[in-house]
């Protein structure tokens, strides 16, 4: 019996990989060709202004069909320096694609599986597109290797700075690398990325925690300029009884622990509950499924229309099986006597008055408590953020939201600028990917101006 067991799991490992293998197949240079002769090349292209790094897409569709390919790729990751990994994750149907003038006759555009194809293209021919720029004398460190992190040190560094990006992982790439699912983003094409970057000189200290390996007042004193790109922390408690329980995870790390091998076979069979409804909470719910949970239940305490999840995501994960249970609030986990979880007790919600996010609160309904069985919940209520640093560096914040000077991106300290998730919330900005990217970008081109141009313009 004993082996019988140990047999089912090996070929159910095997199958398990297969299931993280990246699930969108790349266009054929047919398909690219033939799709690329269809765009109109628009002169004021509304693609391009629903971009947020403003890629010049109708010139990178034109050199795919002229078959410059290395120009094409130059001049999506020019503008996107994360650009190979905004073509799988970001939501083009509500950006370029759905800026696309073809919507009115036709069918948009494919520019995302186009912009996979020109960056598959240079990743597969190892195709180095940028250099360093001449030295200027000037350093700058960036705390945070994730996309904000990336952008802004490739930026400096063609702008002739000296970098050094401090991350706290064993791999820079942050969210592309650890936090997006593999069958949405293989982890070889952000470290494709990260080299990217590396390949101008810039330097990476992974492993490293500010506070911990070096000293906030020791970083401000090395440098002439730090970038605050720090990303997320963990994901929070929900707050009810028995969270203590086994069988309790934080969606990131849940996630993060599918991009490394081996895959972890514990939830075959299994019913899993994923609370939240955000892109991280899809995630986790569509990894349970493809790690070979029975079921798959979403919990939200509001409806459809006011989840976070990119509508994509949302259609996907309704392929893939996963059951949404819509208001619907989670009280208390229901533990067997070992400790480990076995339900989830929960209560129906309606919606009431619009609090201070402009959405419906949600209120409980009296004596509606049900309870639904576990043997695995997921927390995916959002991120908290890393208030213990950015207090070490005495920043002017809100709940852990950085505040920042809209046009130059410095922070209360004009030496420390601030790009990405520390700056999401409080009303500053959308956290997507490719606007962190765009930050990053800006955060470097205000460095350049503050500590070059200005300083040239005084001395002439």
């Amino acid at each position: 019996m004993k082996m019988n067991r140990i047999k089912e799991r090996s070929i159910s490992l095997t199958d398990l990989t297969k299931n993280f293998k990246e699930i969108e197949p790349d266009l054929t240079s047919k398909e690219a060709m033939d799709e690329s002769n269809r765009c109109l090349y628009c002169y004021d292209a509304p693609c391009i202004k629903a971009c947020p790094t403003s890629i010049n897409i109708p010139s990178f569709i034109k050199k795919i069909a002229s078959g410059n390919m290395t120009g094409s790729a130059r001049v999506i990751m020019e503008a996107n320096p994360v650009g190979a990994s905004c073509a799988r994750v970001c939501p083009t149907e509500e950006l370029c694609e759905g800026a696309c003038v073809l919507n009115k006759a036709s069918l948009p555009i494919m520019i995302g599986n186009l912009q996979r194809h020109a960056t598959n293209w240079a990743i597969q021919n190892k195709t180095q597109l940028f250099k360093a720029g001449a030295k200027n004398g000037k350093s700058a460190a960036i705390i945070g290797g994730g996309p904000a992190g990336l952008s802004s040190a490739r930026e400096l560094a063609r702008l002739g700075f000296d970098v050094t990006i401090f991350e706290a992982k064993e791999k820079a790439g942050g969210l592309n690398t650890h936090g997006i699912v593999s069958f949405r983003l293989p982890q070889n094409i952000s470290s494709w990325e990260v080299e990217q970057v590396e390949s101008l000189g810039v330097k990476i200290r992974t492993n490293t925690i500010v506070g911990r390996d070096i000293q906030p007042k020791e970083m401000l004193n090395e440098y002439d300029a730090v970038v605050l790109a720090i990303g997320m922390a963990n994901v929070p408690l929900i707050g009810i009884e028995g969270e203590q329980a086994n069988g309790m995870f934080d969606a990131v790390e849940f996630v993060e622990s599918t991009k490394t091998p081996p895959l972890n076979t514990d939830l075959i069979g299994k019913k899993v509950v994923v609370v939240g409804a955000g892109n991280t909470a899809i995630d986790a719910a569509t990894c349970s499924v493809r790690l070979g949970a029975a079921n798959v239940k979403m919990l939200y305490r509001r409806t459809a229309a006011e989840m976070t999840a990119y509508e994509f995501e949302y259609e996907f994960a309704k392929q893939e099986g996963v059951e949404f249970r819509w208001l619907t609030q989670p009280v208390k986990i229901i533990m067997d006597d070992a400790g480990a979880v076995r339900g989830i007790q929960c209560i129906q919600m309606e919606l009431g008055e619009i609090d201070q996010s402009g959405r419906r609160r949600p209120v409980p309904v009296a004596g509606s408590e049900f309870i639904l069985e576990a043997d695995a919940i997921i927390r995916a209520i959002g991120q908290k953020k890393h208030s213990k640093l950015i207090e070490a560096f005495g920043l002017e914040h809100t709940r852990g939201t950085v505040k920042v000077n809209a046009s130059t991106y410095q922070t209360s300290n004009p030496k420390i600028y601030a790009a990405g998730d520390v700056i999401f919330g409080e009303g500053q900005s959308e956290a997507m990917v490719v606007t962190a990217a765009e930050q990053g970008k800006q955060t470097a081109y205000s460095i350049y101006k503050q500590l070059v141009e200005n300083s040239m313009a005084q001395t002439s």
